[in-house]
């Protein structure tokens, strides 16, 4: 009971994380990749030493290719952000990349151009609605022989408000990333924030199944009672089971690719934030749509 008790506390707190992470976004804006926007990526693995990154900066600079990104990719690794480039151009770039003589490897050299980005860009926003509308009916359906206390729509839509809230934070986070350390946003970020949906939504949902269960048993007095001890009964292993995924992808983070390295980070940061708002957000919301109900009544 306690966790739905001071349920008003997790809705400060999730309130907060939500306002701060829609302020992050709309303030900072979300730093979107060469995926998104057009450009061209260049990935090299120097076989001895790593020249200088501000010598290189330089040589790169004397090309006139426009804002060009240098990040670093490992121990001896680089990656080359700019806009489109052609052949010519692409070649003049490895030229400038072999400073005083060191010798690399081209690992990889992706090119897309603005019209193909605009179009994932939409094709990214319209799986991420389909994912939530589908998950909405769903829920309902899955639910559709609990009427009462709560419908199954409101088991739905309450499912839905944990989402947005799971999917906010990952985007704060990663507006001040991008922001501050110029890491972007690719179409790795929109899987990972896809996979972020199914896992909370399904954490949400063993939830909700201990509730429809305790309610046909008639287990606790009254329904904040049902909630609170279906919430009791379903915390280890929720917890649990995202502990063990976070552990993974921890792993991944630390000794992963650099490829890899933010997805992994986004999926830390959704599976944690998704965890929370199961227990702590979605369930206890039910209760004060359930306290509402009767007051309007």
């Amino acid at each position: 009971m306690g966790i739905v008790k001071y349920r008003k506390i997790w809705y400060t707190i999730s309130g907060l994380l939500v306002l701060v992470s829609l302020f992050c976004v709309f303030y900072y804006g979300l730093n979107v990749g060469i995926d998104f926007k057009g450009g061209s990526l260049l990935e090299v693995e120097y076989i001895n030493n790593r020249p200088d990154i501000s010598l290189l900066q330089k040589e790169i600079e004397g090309l006139n290719f426009g804002n060009i990104n240098i990040q670093l990719a490992g121990d001896k690794g680089l990656m080359v952000r700019s806009r489109d480039l052609i052949e010519e151009e692409h070649q003049s770039l490895l030229d400038k990349l072999s400073l005083e003589g060191a010798e690399y490897k081209e690992l990889r050299f992706d090119s897309i151009g603005p019209v193909i980005g605009k179009e994932l860009m939409q094709k990214s926003w319209i799986a991420i609605v389909l994912v939530v509308v589908m998950i909405i009916l769903y829920i309902a359906f899955a639910f559709r022989k609990v009427s009462r206390p709560v419908s199954s729509f409101k088991f739905g839509l309450m499912a839905i408000v944990a989402l947005i809230h799971d999917i906010t934070t990952p985007l704060g986070v990663f507006a001040v990333l991008g922001k501050f350390w110029g890491i972007e946003i690719d179409i790795l970020f929109i899987t990972a924030i896809l996979t972020v949906l199914g896992f909370s939504v399904h954490d949400t949902i063993v939830v909700f199944d201990r509730i429809r269960e305790n309610l046909k048993k008639g287990v606790g007095k009254n329904f904040e009672e049902t909630v609170g001890m279906s919430v009791k009964q379903t915390i280890t292993r929720s917890i649990n089971t995202s502990l063990t995924v976070i552990f993974v992808l921890l792993s991944i983070f630390i000794f992963g690719g650099e490829t890899t390295k933010y997805f992994s980070l986004a999926l830390m940061i959704g599976v944690f934030v998704g965890t929370y708002s199961s227990i702590f957000l979605a369930s206890p919301l039910l209760v004060t749509l359930y306290k509402f109900q009767n007051r309007k009544k």
